[in-house]
Protein backbone atom coordinates (compact mmCIF):
# COMPACT_ATOMS: atom_id res chain seq x y z
CA UNK A 1 0.00 0.00 0.00
CA UNK A 2 2.69 2.23 0.82
CA UNK A 3 4.69 1.19 -2.16
CA UNK A 4 2.02 2.18 -4.24
CA UNK A 5 0.96 5.37 -2.63
CA UNK A 6 4.49 6.54 -3.37
CA UNK A 7 4.62 5.40 -7.10
CA UNK A 8 1.65 7.96 -7.58
CA UNK A 9 3.20 10.67 -5.83
CA UNK A 10 5.68 10.47 -7.52
CA UNK A 11 4.05 9.96 -10.93
CA UNK A 12 2.12 13.57 -10.03
CA UNK A 13 5.48 15.25 -10.89
CA UNK A 14 6.30 14.72 -14.06
CA UNK A 15 2.09 15.03 -15.14
CA UNK A 16 2.16 18.23 -13.49
CA UNK A 17 4.98 19.51 -15.47
CA UNK A 18 3.46 17.91 -18.93
CA UNK A 19 0.96 20.09 -18.64
CA UNK A 20 2.10 23.31 -17.51
CA UNK A 21 4.45 23.26 -19.79
CA UNK A 22 2.40 22.15 -22.88
CA UNK A 23 -0.15 24.99 -21.97
CA UNK A 24 2.78 27.19 -21.10
CA UNK A 25 4.35 27.22 -24.91
CA UNK A 26 0.80 26.97 -26.52
CA UNK A 27 -0.19 30.30 -24.63
CA UNK A 28 2.63 32.31 -24.64
CA UNK A 29 3.04 32.12 -28.83
CA UNK A 30 -0.33 32.30 -29.05
CA UNK A 31 -1.22 35.78 -30.29
CA UNK A 32 -2.93 38.75 -28.09
CA UNK A 33 -0.69 38.54 -25.31
CA UNK A 34 -0.76 41.24 -22.43
CA UNK A 35 1.87 43.13 -23.98
CA UNK A 36 -0.49 43.31 -27.23
CA UNK A 37 -3.37 44.27 -25.18
CA UNK A 38 -1.51 47.38 -23.17
CA UNK A 39 -0.26 48.35 -26.86
CA UNK A 40 -3.41 48.37 -28.32
CA UNK A 41 -5.17 49.82 -25.47
CA UNK A 42 -2.56 52.90 -25.37
CA UNK A 43 -2.91 53.14 -29.14
CA UNK A 44 -6.77 53.46 -28.52
CA UNK A 45 -6.45 56.54 -25.83
CA UNK A 46 -3.89 58.41 -28.04
CA UNK A 47 -6.49 57.98 -31.33
CA UNK A 48 -9.01 59.08 -29.24
CA UNK A 49 -7.35 61.90 -28.19
CA UNK A 50 -6.06 62.82 -31.75
CA UNK A 51 -10.06 62.67 -32.41
CA UNK A 52 -10.46 65.33 -30.11
CA UNK A 53 -7.65 67.56 -31.22
CA UNK A 54 -8.71 67.38 -34.81
CA UNK A 55 -12.40 67.71 -33.81
CA UNK A 56 -11.94 70.48 -31.81
CA UNK A 57 -13.12 71.26 -28.13
CA UNK A 58 -13.23 73.50 -25.06
CA UNK A 59 -10.92 75.25 -22.97
CA UNK A 60 -10.13 72.20 -20.63
CA UNK A 61 -9.74 69.73 -23.94
CA UNK A 62 -7.07 71.94 -25.20
CA UNK A 63 -5.12 72.21 -22.26
CA UNK A 64 -4.80 68.23 -22.06
CA UNK A 65 -3.66 68.81 -26.10
CA UNK A 66 -1.08 71.22 -25.29
CA UNK A 67 0.17 68.59 -21.85
CA UNK A 68 0.55 65.99 -24.54
CA UNK A 69 2.22 67.65 -27.05
CA UNK A 70 4.81 69.14 -24.67
CA UNK A 71 5.60 65.38 -23.34
CA UNK A 72 5.92 64.33 -27.24
CA UNK A 73 2.59 63.27 -28.04
CA UNK A 74 2.69 60.42 -30.80
CA UNK A 75 -0.36 59.42 -31.33
CA UNK A 76 -0.21 60.59 -35.24
CA UNK A 77 2.82 57.90 -35.74
CA UNK A 78 1.90 55.24 -33.03
CA UNK A 79 4.11 54.45 -29.95
CA UNK A 80 7.54 55.21 -29.50
CA UNK A 81 9.65 52.00 -29.44
CA UNK A 82 11.49 53.16 -26.32
CA UNK A 83 7.61 52.97 -24.60
CA UNK A 84 7.03 49.83 -26.46
CA UNK A 85 9.93 48.37 -24.57
CA UNK A 86 9.23 49.59 -21.42
CA UNK A 87 5.62 47.75 -21.59
CA UNK A 88 7.80 44.70 -22.91
CA UNK A 89 10.22 44.58 -19.25
CA UNK A 90 6.80 46.16 -16.93
CA UNK A 91 5.05 42.62 -17.85
CA UNK A 92 8.36 40.35 -18.48
CA UNK A 93 8.62 39.75 -21.78
CA UNK A 94 11.72 41.08 -22.37
CA UNK A 95 13.12 38.22 -21.70
CA UNK A 96 13.65 35.28 -24.17
CA UNK A 97 10.58 32.75 -23.66
CA UNK A 98 13.27 29.66 -22.22
CA UNK A 99 14.24 32.18 -19.67
CA UNK A 100 10.41 33.20 -18.45
CA UNK A 101 9.96 28.88 -18.72
CA UNK A 102 12.47 28.35 -16.24
CA UNK A 103 11.73 31.53 -13.82
CA UNK A 104 8.15 30.11 -13.92
CA UNK A 105 8.98 26.37 -12.98
CA UNK A 106 11.34 27.55 -10.27
CA UNK A 107 8.16 29.72 -8.82
CA UNK A 108 6.06 27.19 -8.80
CA UNK A 109 7.99 25.20 -7.06
CA UNK A 110 8.30 27.10 -4.25
CA UNK A 111 4.16 28.15 -4.81
CA UNK A 112 5.14 31.50 -5.56
CA UNK A 113 2.62 32.51 -8.32
CA UNK A 114 3.99 36.21 -8.72
CA UNK A 115 1.90 39.56 -9.14
CA UNK A 116 -1.50 39.83 -11.56
CA UNK A 117 -0.73 41.63 -14.14
CA UNK A 118 -3.87 43.70 -14.61
CA UNK A 119 -6.22 42.73 -11.71
CA UNK A 120 -3.18 44.07 -9.07
CA UNK A 121 -2.08 42.11 -5.58
CA UNK A 122 -0.43 38.91 -5.05
CA UNK A 123 -2.47 36.13 -7.43
CA UNK A 124 -2.64 33.45 -3.89
CA UNK A 125 -4.51 36.37 -2.41
CA UNK A 126 -7.23 36.91 -5.59
CA UNK A 127 -7.28 33.04 -5.41
CA UNK A 128 -8.01 33.14 -1.91
CA UNK A 129 -10.65 35.79 -1.99
CA UNK A 130 -12.40 33.46 -4.42
CA UNK A 131 -12.70 30.87 -2.96
CA UNK A 132 -15.79 31.07 -0.57
CA UNK A 133 -17.61 31.59 -3.40
CA UNK A 134 -16.50 28.67 -5.53
CA UNK A 135 -16.31 26.33 -2.34
CA UNK A 136 -19.83 26.76 -1.21
CA UNK A 137 -21.40 26.37 -4.74
CA UNK A 138 -18.88 23.07 -5.32
CA UNK A 139 -19.57 21.61 -2.04
CA UNK A 140 -23.43 21.91 -1.70
CA UNK A 141 -24.37 21.17 -4.93
CA UNK A 142 -22.64 17.90 -5.22
CA UNK A 143 -23.75 17.36 -1.81
CA UNK A 144 -27.25 17.62 -2.86
CA UNK A 145 -27.03 15.97 -6.29
CA UNK A 146 -25.64 13.02 -4.44
CA UNK A 147 -28.04 12.38 -1.64
CA UNK A 148 -31.46 12.93 -3.97
CA UNK A 149 -29.68 10.49 -6.94
CA UNK A 150 -28.48 8.02 -5.02
CA UNK A 151 -31.87 7.09 -2.87
CA UNK A 152 -33.91 7.70 -6.38
CA UNK A 153 -31.07 5.31 -7.92
CA UNK A 154 -31.64 2.75 -6.03
CA UNK A 155 -35.53 3.24 -5.64
CA UNK A 156 -35.30 3.00 -9.55
CA UNK A 157 -33.81 -0.18 -9.15
CA UNK A 158 -36.27 -1.95 -6.97
CA UNK A 159 -38.88 -1.10 -9.00
CA UNK A 160 -37.00 -1.16 -12.67
CA UNK A 161 -39.92 -1.03 -14.70
CA UNK A 162 -42.55 0.28 -13.04
CA UNK A 163 -44.30 3.34 -13.64
CA UNK A 164 -42.15 5.32 -11.09
CA UNK A 165 -39.00 4.22 -12.81
CA UNK A 166 -40.31 5.63 -16.17
CA UNK A 167 -41.80 8.64 -14.91
CA UNK A 168 -38.49 9.61 -12.96
CA UNK A 169 -36.27 8.88 -15.87
CA UNK A 170 -38.54 11.38 -18.22
CA UNK A 171 -38.01 14.09 -15.11
CA UNK A 172 -34.14 13.60 -14.76
CA UNK A 173 -33.69 13.60 -18.11
CA UNK A 174 -35.74 17.08 -19.05
CA UNK A 175 -33.91 18.02 -15.68
CA UNK A 176 -30.30 17.20 -17.66
CA UNK A 177 -31.42 18.24 -20.98
CA UNK A 178 -32.19 21.91 -19.78
CA UNK A 179 -28.65 24.46 -19.41
CA UNK A 180 -27.82 25.52 -16.08
CA UNK A 181 -27.37 29.34 -17.75
CA UNK A 182 -30.87 29.04 -18.85
CA UNK A 183 -32.39 27.73 -15.67
CA UNK A 184 -30.61 30.89 -13.57
CA UNK A 185 -32.61 33.57 -15.76
CA UNK A 186 -35.92 31.96 -15.56
CA UNK A 187 -35.01 31.54 -11.56
CA UNK A 188 -33.70 34.99 -11.79
CA UNK A 189 -36.51 36.38 -13.87
CA UNK A 190 -39.19 34.70 -11.30
CA UNK A 191 -37.82 35.53 -8.19
CA UNK A 192 -35.34 37.69 -7.90
CA UNK A 193 -36.14 39.95 -10.57
CA UNK A 194 -39.19 41.88 -9.21
CA UNK A 195 -41.00 40.92 -12.05
CA UNK A 196 -43.18 38.48 -10.21
CA UNK A 197 -41.59 37.92 -7.14
CA UNK A 198 -38.81 39.51 -4.87
CA UNK A 199 -37.97 36.31 -2.66
CA UNK A 200 -34.17 36.09 -2.82
CA UNK A 201 -31.61 38.57 -3.38
CA UNK A 202 -30.23 39.03 -7.08
CA UNK A 203 -26.38 39.18 -6.46
CA UNK A 204 -23.59 38.56 -4.27
CA UNK A 205 -22.56 35.63 -1.55
CA UNK A 206 -23.76 37.53 1.72
CA UNK A 207 -25.80 40.70 2.35
CA UNK A 208 -23.84 43.45 3.38
CA UNK A 209 -24.58 43.79 6.59
CA UNK A 210 -23.45 40.30 7.16
CA UNK A 211 -20.85 40.86 10.10
CA UNK A 212 -23.67 42.84 12.40
CA UNK A 213 -25.99 39.76 12.05
CA UNK A 214 -26.06 36.96 14.81
CA UNK A 215 -24.69 33.62 14.17
CA UNK A 216 -27.91 32.10 13.13
CA UNK A 217 -28.93 35.06 10.90
CA UNK A 218 -25.71 34.63 9.30
CA UNK A 219 -26.28 30.90 8.23
CA UNK A 220 -29.96 31.97 7.19
CA UNK A 221 -28.55 34.75 4.96
CA UNK A 222 -25.50 32.63 3.47
CA UNK A 223 -27.94 29.95 2.17
CA UNK A 224 -31.11 31.99 1.17
CA UNK A 225 -28.17 33.74 -1.37
CA UNK A 226 -26.78 30.70 -2.96
CA UNK A 227 -30.85 29.01 -2.81
CA UNK A 228 -31.08 30.01 -6.53
CA UNK A 229 -27.28 29.37 -8.05
CA UNK A 230 -27.42 26.38 -6.51
CA UNK A 231 -30.65 25.20 -7.54
CA UNK A 232 -29.74 26.32 -11.05
CA UNK A 233 -26.37 24.69 -10.98
CA UNK A 234 -27.91 20.99 -9.82
CA UNK A 235 -30.90 20.64 -11.80
CA UNK A 236 -28.94 18.87 -14.40
CA UNK A 237 -26.25 17.07 -12.36
CA UNK A 238 -29.40 14.21 -11.53
CA UNK A 239 -29.65 12.19 -14.87
CA UNK A 240 -25.51 10.66 -14.78
CA UNK A 241 -25.84 9.51 -10.69
CA UNK A 242 -29.42 8.50 -11.06
CA UNK A 243 -28.97 6.47 -13.94
CA UNK A 244 -25.50 5.29 -12.66
CA UNK A 245 -26.55 4.13 -9.29
CA UNK A 246 -29.36 1.93 -11.07
CA UNK A 247 -27.26 0.66 -13.16
CA UNK A 248 -24.92 -0.66 -10.08
CA UNK A 249 -27.65 -2.33 -8.64
CA UNK A 250 -29.56 -3.47 -11.01
CA UNK A 251 -26.37 -5.20 -11.88
CA UNK A 252 -25.80 -6.64 -8.05
CA UNK A 253 -29.18 -7.68 -8.05
CA UNK A 254 -29.06 -10.01 -10.24
CA UNK A 255 -25.31 -11.52 -9.20
CA UNK A 256 -25.47 -15.13 -7.94
CA UNK A 257 -24.75 -14.16 -4.61
CA UNK A 258 -28.20 -12.17 -4.10
CA UNK A 259 -30.05 -15.66 -5.50
CA UNK A 260 -28.25 -17.77 -2.95
CA UNK A 261 -29.05 -14.71 0.01
CA UNK A 262 -32.80 -15.42 -1.14
CA UNK A 263 -32.56 -19.08 -1.23
CA UNK A 264 -31.07 -18.95 2.50
CA UNK A 265 -34.39 -17.31 3.02
CA UNK A 266 -32.96 -13.85 3.84
CA UNK A 267 -35.46 -10.81 3.32
CA UNK A 268 -35.29 -8.27 0.68
CA UNK A 269 -34.13 -5.14 2.91
CA UNK A 270 -31.02 -7.22 4.47
CA UNK A 271 -29.78 -8.21 1.10
CA UNK A 272 -30.29 -5.22 -0.39
CA UNK A 273 -28.71 -3.24 2.37
CA UNK A 274 -25.99 -5.93 3.71
CA UNK A 275 -24.80 -7.49 0.70
CA UNK A 276 -25.90 -5.12 -2.67
CA UNK A 277 -25.23 -1.76 -1.45
CA UNK A 278 -21.60 -2.02 -0.48
CA UNK A 279 -20.59 -3.67 -4.13
CA UNK A 280 -23.11 -1.06 -6.40
CA UNK A 281 -21.99 2.09 -4.27
CA UNK A 282 -18.43 1.10 -4.74
CA UNK A 283 -17.76 3.40 -7.91
CA UNK A 284 -20.27 5.72 -6.91
CA UNK A 285 -18.29 6.61 -3.77
CA UNK A 286 -15.35 6.47 -5.04
CA UNK A 287 -15.90 8.80 -8.11
CA UNK A 288 -17.02 11.47 -5.45
CA UNK A 289 -13.86 13.54 -5.43
CA UNK A 290 -13.80 13.38 -9.00
CA UNK A 291 -16.51 14.96 -8.86
CA UNK A 292 -16.30 17.71 -6.42
CA UNK A 293 -13.37 18.91 -8.41
CA UNK A 294 -15.41 18.89 -11.69
CA UNK A 295 -18.26 21.01 -10.15
CA UNK A 296 -15.45 23.00 -8.31
CA UNK A 297 -13.81 23.97 -11.40
CA UNK A 298 -15.40 23.81 -14.35
CA UNK A 299 -19.72 24.19 -13.74
CA UNK A 300 -19.90 27.31 -11.76
CA UNK A 301 -18.29 30.15 -14.36
CA UNK A 302 -21.77 30.90 -15.88
CA UNK A 303 -23.79 30.24 -12.64
CA UNK A 304 -21.47 33.05 -11.02
CA UNK A 305 -21.71 35.48 -14.07
CA UNK A 306 -25.43 35.55 -13.54
CA UNK A 307 -25.72 35.59 -9.98
CA UNK A 308 -22.24 38.05 -9.58
CA UNK A 309 -21.04 35.80 -7.91
CA UNK A 310 -16.71 36.28 -7.82
CA UNK A 311 -15.71 32.41 -8.01
CA UNK A 312 -12.59 31.16 -9.34
CA UNK A 313 -14.59 30.21 -12.42
CA UNK A 314 -15.15 33.90 -13.09
CA UNK A 315 -11.76 34.98 -11.80
CA UNK A 316 -10.42 32.07 -14.71
CA UNK A 317 -12.46 33.11 -17.25
CA UNK A 318 -11.33 37.02 -17.09
CA UNK A 319 -7.92 36.29 -16.80
CA UNK A 320 -7.79 33.95 -20.14
CA UNK A 321 -9.67 36.95 -21.77
CA UNK A 322 -6.87 39.26 -20.55
CA UNK A 323 -4.15 37.09 -20.81
CA UNK A 324 -3.28 37.41 -17.29
CA UNK A 325 -0.74 35.20 -17.44
CA UNK A 326 0.19 34.73 -13.50
CA UNK A 327 -3.28 34.25 -12.97
CA UNK A 328 -3.71 31.69 -15.84
CA UNK A 329 -0.86 29.71 -14.90
CA UNK A 330 -1.30 29.39 -11.15
CA UNK A 331 -4.97 28.42 -11.64
CA UNK A 332 -4.20 25.32 -14.12
CA UNK A 333 -0.98 24.60 -11.55
CA UNK A 334 -3.85 24.04 -8.68
CA UNK A 335 -6.43 22.78 -10.57
CA UNK A 336 -4.21 20.06 -11.90
CA UNK A 337 -2.83 19.06 -8.76
CA UNK A 338 -5.72 19.03 -6.72
CA UNK A 339 -7.31 16.58 -9.73
CA UNK A 340 -3.73 14.31 -9.66
CA UNK A 341 -4.27 14.53 -5.98
CA UNK A 342 -7.84 13.39 -5.91
CA UNK A 343 -7.54 10.75 -8.68
CA UNK A 344 -5.10 9.28 -5.60
CA UNK A 345 -7.73 10.28 -3.08
CA UNK A 346 -9.87 8.09 -5.41
CA UNK A 347 -7.85 4.71 -5.67
CA UNK A 348 -7.99 4.81 -1.81
CA UNK A 349 -11.55 5.36 -1.48
CA UNK A 350 -12.00 2.17 -3.82
CA UNK A 351 -9.74 0.32 -1.56
CA UNK A 352 -11.41 1.77 1.54
CA UNK A 353 -15.04 0.92 0.36
CA UNK A 354 -13.81 -3.03 -0.72
CA UNK A 355 -10.44 -4.32 1.07
CA UNK A 356 -10.58 -6.78 -1.86
CA UNK A 357 -9.15 -4.12 -4.33
CA UNK A 358 -5.30 -4.18 -4.63
CA UNK A 359 -3.66 -1.94 -6.52
CA UNK A 360 -0.38 -2.62 -5.29
CA UNK A 361 -0.92 -5.83 -6.56
CA UNK A 362 -1.51 -4.83 -9.90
Amino acid sequence: MAAYLFRRLLLVIPTLWAIITINFFIIQVAPGGPVEQAIAQMEGLEAGLLNRITGGGNAAETAVIEEASNTGYKGSRGLDPEVVEEIKKQFGFDKPIHVRYFEMLKNYVTFNFGESLFKGGNVIDLIVERLPVSISLGLWSTLIIYLISIPLGIMKAIHHGSRFDVWSSAVVIIGYAIPGFLFAIILIILFASGNYFSWFPLRGLVSSNFDQLPWYEQIIDYFWHLALPIFAMVIGGFATLSMLTKNSFLDEINKQYVVTARAKGLDEGSILYKHVFRNAMLIIIAGFPAAFISIFFTGSMLIEVMFSLEGIGLLGFESTIQRDYPVVFSSLYIMTLLGLLLSIVSDLTYMWVDPRIDFEAR
